[in-house]
Order: C-alpha cells, then structure tokens, then sequence
C-alpha cells in the first residue's frame, strides 16, 4: 500500500477527530488496536500512529484505511510521519516523574572556566517556582528577561554574562521547554539571538507536562532540586535561590491525601464523561428557543478540579481577585471546540477562563490565535493529570 500521497494537513485531521472522538472511540470506530510499539507523539499527547495514518488516508482515497490494508512500524507509518515533520516514539512513555527526572540529567549546558554553566538550572528553577505558586506558565520575553536577569547575575557563575535569552532558547529545544507567539523557526542559543527576542517577544515556560507535574507534587520538585543541585551547584542549591524563585526545601514524604483525592476523582469524573459518551448521551440535545447539545456536568466538575481554582489560559495577564458570593473563584468553563457546534463534551477539549480570558477567547482579535493555544492547552493538562493519577 503506497502511503506516500498522505499530507501532513491529512495527518492532523485524523488527530483532531481522535480528539473529538476520545482514543477508545476512534481505534473503534475505524478497527484499530492500541499501537504496540510506534506512537506518535504530538503537542504534548501520544496516538496511536497506525490509527492516524489509515485514518488519514481517506484524503487520498475518501475512504479510510483497514488494519489489514498495511502494516505499521518504522519502516512504513515511522518513515511516512517523520518526514511530515512529526515525531515518532518507540514503547509507551514514561510517566511524568521519572520523564521529569531523565529530562534533567540529560540537560547539556556549556562549560566554563567555573564549571558547567548555571544559566538553564537557573531559568529552570525559576519556572518551578512559577508552577508551585500556580502563576501562569508561560510569560513573556519582556517580562522574563526582567526576572531572569537578576538571577542570573546573582547566582551565575561568576564570569558568565546575564544574558536570559541564551537558557530560554536553548531550553526551547528540549522536551522541557515551551515557546510561544513566534514566527518561523526558533534560532539556536548561540550568536546574537537578542535581537529574535526583541522582535517576537515570544512567551517561553515548562511545557505543560512539566508545569502540571511541578504544581501538583512536592516531590517531584524535590527530585529536581536535588538533581540540579547535585549537578550544578557543587551538590546543594543556595537557600537564597530558592527562596528568591519561590521554592523551599522539602522533605520527600507520600503524596498527600488531597493530591491524591484530586487525581483520582478527576480520573473518575473523565471514566463518567467516557461512558456518556458511549452510551451516545453526548448527542442529545435539550430545547429552549433552539435546540442545543446537552452539556456535561461531571466534565465541568473536572475542568474546575484540574484547574485547581486558577485561570488555564497559559498567557493570562490577571485573573480577577475576587470570589462568588459562595466564595470559589469567578472562573468559566469553556469549550475550546464550540459544544453548540458539537464540539466534544469532554475535559480534552474543555478549558477553565477567567472573564477576561474568556472575553478574549470570544470576541477578541486575537481569539483564533488564542483557541488554538487553549485547545493544546486543554489536551496537554488532561493527559498530565491522567498520566499522574496512573502513576498513584
């Protein structure tokens, strides 16, 4: 079977409708298995990357493929999505903690005449701190190179320059690091790419995996502190640092009981919203003045609980203070895909705003570009949270 006049804009329906089906509903819907082995892995979610590719073969054919019309693996599904520009991995992932931890010890960073250089530690810590106060993950340029600045000339090594745009870039090419609201390719940490930063003021943080991971467990941010520390900063990181980015030294303990409580009701809400959707009570609608799709309230319980009482929008500038009279904060449940145009009733594709996020994301200018960074958003917290409860 020649799979080579697939495009990668063919390739990126076939995802969209696994989002809007859910994983089960799609392999079954077009009689695929779970991949065994080749997954693809796409902002921050992996598919099942035979699933995609006979799904994204109704382009070429307007019919979709069958598992026995071609064979999966590298050769053929690995060969024909890498060279789309996709990234194919081998076995299932691994979880977040240990990802988080594998993700650090492979960090390269450049040598000095001091030692290994502290700039990416540094700018890594900092975002912990970001994710352990809930304040929004990404920020942009000219915000962070205020910040990063400083902590760099204070706790840098002693004859390296406070040049933030160098970490940030260079960090933006790992599995850790996220930028956003560029255009074209990110440049490479070396050279001059100051003036990039100045022109784009892209906003840069942890890759939602990371952030989620960091905001839910003391733990995790105890590992990294101790492998950072132990790398690069002779074995212990100054208290003084930690302090300044907002992380404090933490005893490695079990999870508490609220973690664990939020992780697996949010796990159970998402299994409820699934077999709603099985049993096809996604698709009724209700009647006012005009018929509309029956909205899930197990999902927005969902959405509320993983949002854990803050704006989603990774770019909010500044969610309202204030609380409802019943004292929860002013937060709306919205649904990236419009449910009025049937768009998926479930968390994956469900996000929490605060007003003006949601005002934005409605009638603002910039609400295309927005819904697309929510949509991702949205995907990449859903399999955050699945993935930590899986790992509880």
């Amino acid at each position: 079977m020649d799979l080579s006049p697939i495009t990668r804009e063919a390739v990126l329906d076939a995802i969209a409708e696994c989002d809007r089906l859910g994983r089960d509903r799609f392999l079954a819907e077009y009689g695929f298995d779970p991949a065994r082995r080749y997954l693809l892995h796409f902002n921050g979610v992996y598919y099942d990357s035979k699933a995609i590719v006979g799904v994204a073969y109704r382009s070429v054919a307007g019919r979709p493929l069958t598992a026995r019309e071609f064979s999966g693996g590298r050769q053929t599904v690995g060969r024909l999505l890498t060279r789309l520009g996709f990234e194919v991995v081998i076995d299932e992932p691994l979880l977040p903690g240990p990802r988080l931890l594998a993700e650090l010890k492979g960090l390269r960073v450049a040598s000095t005449a001091d030692g290994p250089a502290r700039h990416q530690p540094i700018t890594l810590l900092w975002a912990l701190g970001r994710a352990a106060h809930h304040a929004p993950r990404l920020v942009s340029w000219d915000a962070a190179q205020v910040e990063l600045r400083g902590l760099l000339r204070e706790y840098g090594r002693p004859r390296s320059r406070p040049r933030p745009e160098f970490p940030i870039l260079a960090l933006a090419h790992t599995d850790l690091w996220e930028l956003h609201g560029h255009a074209g390719a990110v440049p490479t940490a070396h050279g001059e790419p100051f003036g990039w930063m100045e022109q784009h003021n892209p906003y840069s943080g942890l890759q939602a995996w990371a952030y989620e991971l960091a905001a839910s467990s003391a733990d995790a941010r105890a590992e990294a502190i101790a492998e950072l520390g132990q790398r690069f900063f002779e074995g212990a990181i100054p208290q003084a640092l930690l302090d300044d980015v907002g992380l404090h030294p933490v005893q490695m303990s079990l999870p508490t009981q609220q973690e664990s409580d939020d992780l697996e009701a949010y796990r159970r809400l998402c299994r409820s919203v699934e077999a709603a959707e099985v049993r096809g009570d996604h698709g009724r609608t209700t009647r006012t003045t005009s018929e509309r799709p029956v909205r899930s309230a197990a999902a927005v319980r969902a959405v509320l609980l993983r949002g854990r009482g803050r704006c989603e929008n990774p770019v909010c500038t500044g969610q309202p203070d204030d609380v409802t009279d019943n004292g929860e904060p002013i937060l709306e449940v919205d649904h990236v895909e419009d449910r009025s145009t049937w768009g998926r009733d479930h968390p994956i594709q469900m996000i929490a705003l605060c007003p003006n996020c949601h005002a934005i994301k409605t009638r603002g200018q910039t609400r295309e570009r927005l819904r697309k960074l929510l949509l991702t958003e949205a995907r990449s917290r859903h399999t955050a949270w699945e993935a930590e409860a899986g790992s509880r």
